[in-house]
């Protein structure tokens, strides 16, 4: 009796949303409202055409935040497909730090421990980085769980999706801000019953054509 083969990896194209006219300047969080600027259309248009290259892509899901879903819009409008919105890739929830700008929040002595020391970490009046993980990790598993052996996108930001890549590696999350993860950037990672790996991280250009091989 012949072994079975082992069913292909489920792949995840991790899409940072656009740029924003608070990227690098605020600190956002969950806060309503904010939108793609010009340029950060123009760099999920760039994602969109690289992924429309990518034949078998068979769903894109969504962070239900506007910058997200407008990223994910113009992807799914290349390939004339719905987006689906998935609250677990939501940004993390910085409570009282929300609107806060990255020199505000630099200045506070709780800083370094969210650059060297996140998993011990919770915002106050918000998430702690072990719960985003988790939370994130999960949204994920249920998605591959969806789509076995397909390729799917899905649209986040830059936190989840540094927590996701880390997790994927066995990268601690005190080391998960070592990380880079830039505006509609993609990252792939792959999935199998076994075992997770990181095909592409942070990727800004080029073909995407490996990430698709089985």
């Amino acid at each position: 009796m012949k072994d079975k083969k082992p069913p292909p990896s489920t792949i995840v194209l991790l899409v940072r949303h656009g740029l924003t006219p608070t990227t690098g300047v605020k600190l956002p969080g969950r806060a309503r409202g904010l939108h793609l600027s010009e340029q950060g259309r123009k760099q999920a248009e760039a994602a969109a055409a690289r992924i429309a290259k990518i034949e078998k892509v068979v769903a894109i899901y969504s962070s239900p935040l506007e910058r997200a879903r407008e990223t994910a819009g113009i992807i799914a409008k290349a390939r004339n497909m719905a987006v689906r919105i998935e609250r677990g890739l939501l940004e993390v929830d910085i409570g009282k730090w929300t609107g806060l700008s990255l020199r505000e929040a630099a200045a506070k002595a709780e800083w370094r421990a969210v650059q060297q020391h996140p998993s011990g970490f919770r915002f106050p009046g918000g998430e702690s980085f072990t719960e985003m993980q988790a939370r994130v990790t999960g949204a994920l598993a249920r998605i591959v769980a969806r789509h076995t052996g397909k390729i799917v996108v899905a649209v986040s930001h830059a936190d989840p999706i540094k927590a996701a890549v880390a997790h994927a590696i066995g990268t601690p999350l005190d080391l998960f801000q070592r990380i880079v993860i830039g505006t509609a950037s993609i990252s792939a990672l792959a999935y199998s019953l076994s075992s997770s790996a990181a095909l592409t991280v942070n990727s800004m250009d080029g073909d995407l054509a490996h990430v698709g091989v089985k």
